[in-house]
């Protein structure tokens, strides 16, 4: 299947490891053009690098104000087009309710939630018909998390923001999508499973509630993403779309 993709240029944020990679890592293979950002400049130009000449990195933080403009502009610059954006951040930190600090709910509202509204925001004033803004969202969105206390606060708020996005711009021709993950194999899952007594107990267990009785690979998961970024997701807009191998039970 032909998704369009071929010289479509793409800004993918927090695509230095995990899930943000392995989309642009998706987007270049189907013909796209990425810009990768991260944090740190090392890891952005050599994620860049990993994903071939199609793609630039730029470090930015989503928490700064000016990211938006700067990313827009990178990927006017580098290949002369924008098409879309895929809005991923690290995950927020762990922890329940009690043990979460002003300082902690407060850096991450200005990643998480509020860098993410200014970047679709920006992007909304600068996309064309056929433009598509993303978000990598959680399973938080419609079940809470056990110990993830701020996501659970944060990502249903932001599938909120898409939602309504997706109504203001679809007279425009421009969509709006979400992708909710679940266990996906990453650095970050491992994280969170490694801080139990017993990690292997609790990825067993973990897995033992998803219908595919496993861990997601994060390729999996990029590819989703990608289609849904791509021409051939053209009538999709306004979804939340779960790659969790079933975990959840609702429809």
């Amino acid at each position: 299947m032909d998704l369009g993709l071929k010289d479509r240029v793409y800004v993918v944020t927090g695509a230095t490891r995990g899930l943000g990679y392995a989309v642009a890592r998706e987007l270049v293979a189907d013909g796209a053009k990425v810009v990768v950002t991260g944090r740190d400049e090392e890891r952005a130009a050599g994620a860049a690098k990993a994903l071939g000449p199609d793609a630039v990195g730029v470090a930015v933080d989503n928490a700064d104000p000016e990211a938006p403009a700067r990313l827009i502009a990178a990927a006017r610059n580098a290949f002369g087009r924008f098409d879309g954006v895929l809005v991923s951040v690290g995950g927020p930190p762990p922890g329940f309710a009690a043990d979460i600090t002003d300082e902690q709910w407060r850096t991450s509202f200005e990643s998480v939630f509020l860098g993410a509204v200014r970047l679709a925001r920006a992007a909304a004033a600068e996309l064309e018909a056929g433009g598509v803004i993303g978000f990598v969202l959680s399973g938080s969105v419609h079940e809470p998390i056990p110990a993830l206390t701020v996501s659970n606060g944060l990502r249903p708020g932001l599938a909120g923001f898409a939602k309504s996005l997706s109504d203001e711009l679809g007279p425009r021709g421009i969509r709006v999508v979400g992708v909710l993950p679940a266990r996906i194999d990453t650095d970050r899952v491992r994280e969170l499973d490694g801080l139990s007594a017993d990690p292997e107990a609790t990825r067993a267990a973990n897995e033992s509630r998803i219908p595919l009785r496993r861990y997601g690979a994060p390729e999996e998961f990029g590819r989703v993403a990608a289609f849904l970024l791509s021409p051939a997701a053209s009538y999709l807009t306004g979804i939340m779309v779960p790659v969790d191998g079933g975990m959840r039970h609702g429809f």
